[in-house]
Parts: C-alpha cells; sequence; structure tokens
C-alpha cells in the first residue's frame, strides 16, 4: 500500500511540474513574440530605406515584424492610418496636423528625405515660376504638395491668384498628364520630379533648394504609447538601410524599389539618390512654418506647439 502512495505521489508531481514548465515555456513565448508594425508608403524617395530594411532583414534581426502598403495618394493613406489599419507611415506636417485637428491623436516621430519638384510641361518654354502666370499648375488639395508650391509663390511675391491651381490627388496621373501635355506644370514628389524631367520637361524650383522639409513620419498616439519598442527597434532597422543606401551603387537596388513601390521603370535612369539622413526629430521652423500655413488658410483652428505633435521617442 506504502508502494503504491509512493508511486501515485511521483506521477503526480511529474504531472504538476510538466504543467509548470508549458505554463513556463507559454510565458516565455508571449513575451518573446515579434511586434507588428504596419506602415503606409508612397511612391517617393522616402519610402525607398523602408524596403531596404525589408529586403535585407534589417527588422528581422531588429526583432520587428514590419508590414508595408504602399499607396498612391495621400487621402488613401490617411484613411487607412485613421481607420486603424496602419500604426504609421511616410507622411508630411499638413497631414499630420490635419489629423489632429479631426480628432485623430497622431504623433510626429522623425523627419524623412523627402524634395517635391516644380516641374514645367514639355513644350513650356517657362523656366521660373515668375514665367508661369496665368498657367495650370497641378497639385494635390490641401497637403504638402500645395503647401510647397505656396512657399514657392510668396518667395517669388506672388499669390494664388496668379496662377490656376488644377487638383490632381493620384501622382501617377498627375505625371502622365504632365508629360502628355494637358499640364503647364505640376508639382511632384522625387522620383516622379526626376522622371519628368529625363522626358523632356522642366525642373524650376524644389523644396530641397528652398531648404523647407516637412516630410516626415508619423505614429498613431496609441502606436506611440503601446508599441515604443517596436518603433525604436524599426528605427534601429532603418538607420541600418540608410548605411547600405550611403554605401551602394543605386544600380545594385533601385530594380528591387521598382518593382516592389510599384515606380515607373523609367526611374533607374531617371533618379539621382539624394544623400539619406539617418533618423533625426524634424526642426521647429519647419513645424513653425507648417502650421502657420493651415492657420492662414483656415484649415486648422487651433496653433498646436512644436511638443504638441513631435514625439521625443527617438531620444529616450
Amino acid at each position: 500500500m506504502k508502494k503504491l502512495l509512493l508511486v501515485a505521489i511521483c506521477i503526480l508531481s511529474m504531472l504538476c511540474t510538466a504543467c509548470g514548465s508549458t505554463t513556463d515555456e507559454k510565458e516565455v513565448a508571449d513575451n518573446t513574440k515579434t511586434e507588428t508594425l504596419k506602415i503606409g508608403l508612397m511612391p517617393d524617395i522616402d519610402s525607398i530605406p523602408f524596403i531596404i530594411a525589408q529586403e535585407k532583414g534589417y527588422f528581422k534581426e531588429e526583432g520587428v515584424d514590419v508590414e508595408l502598403q504602399y499607396f498612391k495618394s495621400a487621402m488613401d493613406r490617411d484613411s487607412a492610418l485613421q481607420s486603424g489599419n496602419l500604426d504609421g507611415g511616410v507622411s508630411d506636417m499638413l497631414a499630420a496636423g490635419f489629423a489632429k485637428a479631426g480628432g485623430f491623436d497622431v504623433k510626429i516621430t522623425s523627419s524623412t528625405n523627402g524634395n517635391y519638384c516644380l516641374i514645367a510641361g514639355t513644350g513650356n518654354t517657362a523656366k521660373s515660376l515668375a514665367e508661369m502666370k496665368g498657367q495650370n499648375i497641378s497639385v494635390s488639395k490641401n497637403t504638402i504638395i500645395e503647401f510647397v508650391l505656396d512657399e514657392m509663390l510668396a518667395q517669388n511675391n506672388m499669390t494664388e491668384a496668379d496662377i490656376n491651381k488644377t487638383v490632381i490627388p493620384q501622382i501617377p496621373t498627375r505625371l502622365e498628364m504632365l508629360q502628355n501635355g494637358k499640364l503647364d506644370g505640376a508639382v511632384l514628389p522625387e522620383p516622379m520630379g526626376s522622371i519628368a524631367v529625363k522626358n523632356g520637361s522642366y525642373l524650376v524650383n524644389s523644396s530641397e533648394a528652398m531648404k523647407i522639409n516637412p516630410g516626415v513620419m508619423v505614429f498613431t498616439n496609441d502606436s506611440v504609447e503601446n508599441k515604443k519598442e517596436a518603433i525604436k527597434a524599426m528605427y534601429r532597422a532603418y538607420d541600418k538601410a540608410i548605411e547600405y543606401l550611403n554605401s551602394t551603387p543605386q544600380e545594385e537596388y533601385m530594380d528591387l524599389v521598382i518593382e516592389t513601390a510599384g515606380l515607373p521603370p523609367a526611374t533607374k535612369d531617371a533618379l539621382v539618390m539624394p544623400k539619406y539622413m539617418k533618423a533625426t526629430l524634424p526642426e521647429k521652423s519647419d513645424w513653425d512654418k507648417s502650421i502657420n500655413w493651415l492657420n492662414k488658410k483656415e484649415l486648422v483652428t487651433e496653433k498646436y506647439n512644436y511638443e504638441d505633435i513631435v514625439s521625443d521617442i527617438l531620444t529616450k
């Protein structure tokens, strides 16, 4: 009887140990589970570091799963962000201001490297914005594209009344109409600006030449608060991609970028890649210009401060 009791106790002890081990293993698995970030990208050069980080396995190396989603218009990207289908995206200060004013809390987490170009169409003899007076210039309404054009107008002592703004939200459509002679000019992000110039259009001005940089990376406030470590890991991978881009001939990766982002094949020969900067916080002066523009156009009534919209997640 004693032997039976001893055997029973041993079996019970083994079962308890097994259950405890299973529980511990489950807890470890839960704690090491890779977090997922869903990131929205546009057909521009700001998206290239993310594509490289994905292809080279940098996200995986840093322990974060990043799902990249591609959009052709800022409106579609913003809709996806506000509907909860994205954690963050390549965006701009104007979109961030709009979102906050609309009750959707987003945070700017870094600046990006985008460049926005005013292009005079094929057959247009204009070589300056002043010479484009009275012409049709295409933009996407209430976006970074229109903001850049308005800044150019102001620098030339011109106003909206001096040109005719033609609203075309989708970037590829804007490029196609410009090249087909249906527009006098258009504001396009890179690489679309370089493609237009390669095909016979003329570069009139750019945000880079004006030394303004309203392009940023944004995340929902919920993601900043609840996926902080994943976002930091994403930026470590992003910086690895920047190092790769700045040290590698573009012909080694451009085919991949074109195929993945759905860029026109002409990008390969037209685009000269910029010297990318690693992730850093945006300049306060760029935010001040952006919010002042939104206020002046009565698109946003609140005067949000830099600290209201910019997260310090990169510096923590």
